[in-house]
Formats: C-alpha cells, structure tokens, sequence
C-alpha cells in the first residue's frame, strides 16, 4: 500500500495564520470594550476616562470645579448655575479590511465653559442685639416761650411770662397778645392753677348756684376748690367773672401750699407802707406768703396794694414764686420780689 502525501494546498488553506488570530483577538477585545462602555455609560455619565486616548495628543478637557468656602454669616441660599449639557456623539466602529486590526473612533466632547466664579462677600455682622446709644447729657425738652407781641423786652414781669409759657402753665390769646396789664377773673385764676400745679382731683365738688354745669371753667374751679387754694362764698356762689384782687392771689397761693404763718406777723408785714390795707383775714397768710416770697409788687416793691385787681403780669409773677418754693422752678433775681428778713417757716406737708 501506498502512503498518500498531505496535500500542501489544503493544509494551507485549513490552518489558521498568526496575523489572522491577531486580528481576531483584537476584534474581540473591541467589542468587549464598546459593550462595556454601552453599559457602562448608564451610570458614570458619559465617562471615557476607562477608554485609551486614541493619540497621545489629544485629551479631554475637563471643566474646572468651583469651591466655594462658606462664610459663617453668608447667606448659602444661592446656589452658583450647573454647567450646561455637553451633547455627545455615539462612538463609530470603523469595520476593518481582511486582515486589518478594526479602529474604534471615539468622539470627543468639546470642553464645555467654566461656570461663573461666585464670590460672596461677608454680610455685615447682625447677631449683635440693637443697642440705644443714650447721650451723656439728657437734651431739655422744654420748648422755648411764647414770642408776645405786647410783651417788650424790658417788661418787668417778662422773665416770669417767659418761664411759664415755656411750659404752658399760662397762654396768650389767639392774636399772639399777652395782655399782661389785663386784670385776671376768679375763672381765669383757677383754669391757671389747675395748669400750674395739675394737683389730683378730688372726688367731691361744691356745687355753686352761679356756675352752670357747662360753664367753661367748671372743671378747673372744682379743682381750685377741693385742693384747698379758692373758696366760694357764704351764699354758695363762686363770682367767676369777678376781678380777683392782688390780696385773694397771695392767700390762695399759701393755702394750696398750706405755708405756717410766721409767729411775728406784724413784724414781716412792716416791709409794707400800705400794711394797714391788708383785710384782717389775710394777715396772717400775707405774712406767710412775705416770709416765702411769694409777694411780687411792681412798681415798688414796698406797696403792697392788696385790695387792687391783680393783672395777669402779677398772677405770673407770683405763681411763679409759688412753683419755686415747691422746688419746681429755679428762681430768677428780681427787685420786685419781696425780700423778708425772717427765717422761712417750716413747711407743713397737704393733707
């Protein structure tokens, strides 16, 4: 028997070359590497970091990240904007010629622009309570006098008007006047006690058969009456429109302040040239008022006068002396406040 010889061409035909298993090789392990970079993708975003770079020249640019350092009194509210989309083209697979290894060509996204770089400045500090800055000096809140027109600068009685009107104890009229040579009426007298000394109201009230319910006034007699400075008259009635007389003003003013009279009455009361004028009811409160000086005479301060209508310049004068006497007023230096050499009694405190 004959051995046949192997026939060269078949065997050729039939084996597989060492270029042709290359590139099978590599076929497959590019398939491998696009099926996992298509299941990959789902959950890293479109990340090509896992593939090689096709050249060493190119690269994929990566936008920088922006690292914002929060301030402990910033407002983190604001949120800097997220970059926009960057649209992606799929990979292509280039199908190789026999016996060329397959290309992959990957598409390269184009590097998007940074996002804006947010600066945030420090807010002010606003933990900190609220404090009131209070002045080392407290600011006087009484306003200035009333500007008179009748009133002159070298008015005797002006420093007084000045102190009162400042703190609206007296008012003038509606023309800007004063009228301070007008003589005052008992109404008149007890509306500006009631605004000099604002004493509480008493709860009972006198009920005086010439002064109706709506009279103007009433309010401010009822007062006068039950804080002791005015009295009504023996057949109940008030006289509101009555001129009051200088002499009435002084023994109101130590009544409603409730002054001792002086244990040498005759003695304070010499200081007076017209003493013997003085009604035998008000001696002994002239003479309180004298020791206290609250007697204010104009034009000689040794004329007492009692019995004259007391004009509103004197009311002024001499409620202001009152208040000063209270502590409430500072005093001014006059010539025409009586000036008593005898010590001032002690003060007995009201009821």
């Amino acid at each position: 028997m004959t051995n046949t010889p192997n026939d060269p061409e078949s065997s050729q035909r039939n084996a597989l070359g060492f270029d042709e298993f290359i590139a099978i090789l590599v076929a497959f392990a590019t398939i491998g590497a696009v099926l996992f970079w298509a299941f990959s993708r789902k959950d890293s975003g479109w990340n090509f970091s896992v593939l090689p770079s096709p050249s060493p020249s190119a690269s994929v640019a990566v936008p920088p990240t922006t690292q914002i350092q929060p301030n402990a009194n910033s407002n983190l509210n604001t949120v800097p904007p997220l970059a926009p989309p960057v649209t992606v083209n799929e990979p292509t697979l280039v199908n190789p010629s026999p016996g060329a290894i397959p290309t992959l060509i990957l598409p390269f996204p184009v590097a998007p622009a940074a996002p804006p770089q947010v600066q945030l400045s420090p807010s002010p500090n606003i933990t900190e309570p609220f404090r009131v800055v209070t002045p080392s000096e407290q600011k006087s809140t009484i306003p200035p006098p009333i500007a008179f027109s009748d009133v002159p600068q070298d008015f005797w009685a002006r420093r007084f008007i000045n102190v009162l009107s400042s703190r609206g104890i007296i008012k003038g009229f509606p023309d800007y006047s004063f009228r301070p040579n007008q003589p005052v009426t008992r109404a008149e007298f007890a509306a500006i006690l009631e605004e000099a000394f604002n004493n509480k109201l008493a709860t009972n009230a006198i009920a005086f058969n010439d002064i109706p319910s709506n009279y103007w006034a009433n309010p401010a007699i009822k007062q006068a009456i039950n804080t002791g400075f005015l009295k009504g008259y023996p057949d109940k009635t008030f006289k509101p429109d009555q001129k009051i007389p200088r002499v009435q003003v002084i023994v109101a003013l130590v009544s409603g302040l409730n002054l001792k009279e002086p244990t040498s009455g005759d003695k304070t009361l010499s200081v007076f040239k017209d003493a013997k004028d003085i009604p035998n009811y008000a001696i002994g409160k002239t003479a309180a008022a004298t020791a206290n000086n609250l007697v204010v005479n104009y034009p000689d301060p040794n004329t007492f006068a009692p019995n004259r209508e007391a004009t509103r310049g004197e009311v002024a004068a001499m409620v202001h002396q009152a208040l000063v006497r209270m502590g409430r007023l500072q005093p001014i230096q006059s010539e025409n406040i009586v000036r008593s050499q005898q010590p001032l009694p002690t003060r007995v405190s009201p009821q």
